[in-house]
C-alpha cells in the first residue's frame, strides 16, 4: 500500500505532516479528524468508524482489515502531531491484529465445507446451521466462517450437546459466545440425554421436523453415518454442506 505526505494546518497554522495511506477512506479520515479537532470535538475512534463497524473489526475480517489498520495509524499519527489522546485507537489496532493473527492460525472451517447432495449449488433464500458443539467448539471460526458470512439468524441455528460435555465445557462455551453477544440459549439449544451419538440424533430429528426447502444447510458433525442420513432425507432444492477432510 503506497503512502503520501499530507500537511496538517489548523487555522492557517502549520502543525506538521502525516503519512496518508493510498486507500479510498484515508483522505476522508484525515479531513474528518482535522475538522473534529478544529471544532474542539471529543476525539475518539468514533470519528473513524461507526459502532457497528467497530463491532465487526473486533472479529476476523477477510483481508485482515488492512485499510482500517492503515487509517488507524493515520489517526494515531495525527494525534501525535496535534497532541490529542489516541489510546482507544492503539487498543483497537492491537485487538484487530491479535484477532487476525489468531484466525490465521486456527481451524478454518470454510476451506473444509463440502457440498454433498449435488454437483453445483442452486439458488436458495435462507440459511440453517445444525451444530454439534462438543465436536465443533471453535466458536470464533464458526461465527466468522459460517454464521456471520451467511447471515444465519439465531432462530435458524440448532445446537446440541450431550450432558457430560455440557458439564465440562459449558463455562468455556458461554464465555466464548459472550464475545458475540450470545449465550447457548440464544439459539435452538438442546441438552441431550445420556447415550451414544445422542446429540447427532437430536440434530437429525430437528432437521426432519424443520422440513426445509430452498435452503443452504450446514451440518457440523464428523459422523459419517449421520452425514449420509442427512443427505438421504434432504429435499433436492436444498444445498447441503458438511465437513470434508
Amino acid at each position: 500500500m503506497s503512502i503520501h505526505k499530507q500537511k496538517i494546518s489548523i487555522e492557517h497554522k502549520y502543525r506538521g505532516n502525516v503519512e496518508l495511506p493510498d486507500n479510498p477512506e484515508a483522505k476522508d479520515v484525515f479531513f474528518r479528524t482535522k475538522q473534529a479537532y478544529a471544532n474542539h470535538e471529543k476525539m475518539s475512534i468514533n470519528i473513524l468508524f461507526s459502532n457497528s463497524k467497530l463491532a465487526k473489526l473486533k472479529r476476523y475480517q477477510k483481508g485482515s482489515s488492512e485499510s482500517e489498520l492503515a487509517n488507524l495509524d493515520l489517526y494515531i499519527e495525527m494525534g501525535e502531531a496535534l497532541s490529542f489522546n489516541t489510546d482507544d485507537a492503539k487498543k483497537l489496532k492491537n485487538t484487530i491484529q491479535f484477532t487476525n493473527d489468531s484466525a490465521h492460525t486456527s481451524f478454518n472451517i470454510t476451506k473444509r465445507l463440502k457440498l454433498i447432495n449435488k454437483q453445483h449449488k442452486t439458488k436458495t433464500d435462507k440459511n440453517y446451521l445444525f451444530w454439534d458443539i462438543e465436536n465443533f467448539s471453535s466458536i470464533s471460526s464458526i461465527f466468522n466462517d459460517i454464521i456471520d458470512k451467511y447471515d444465519i439468524d439465531d432462530s435458524h441455528i440448532f445446537l446440541a450437546a450431550n450432558p457430560d460435555s455440557l458439564y465440562l465445557k459449558r463455562s468455556e462455551w458461554e464465555a466464548n459466545l459472550y464475545d458475540y453477544g450470545k449465550t447457548l440459549h440464544s439459539f435452538n439449544f438442546i441438552k441431550c440425554d445420556h447415550g451414544k451419538n445422542v446429540a447427532d440424533d437430536v440434530l437429525l430429528d430437528e432437521f426432519i421436523n424443520a422440513k426445509l426447502t430452498n435452503a443452504n444447510v450446514f451440518i457440523l458433525t464428523f459422523d459419517r453415518e449421520l452425514k449420509e442420513r442427512f443427505n438421504e432425507i434432504t429435499h433436492k432444492s436444498n444445498n447441503l454442506y458438511i465437513m470434508g477432510k
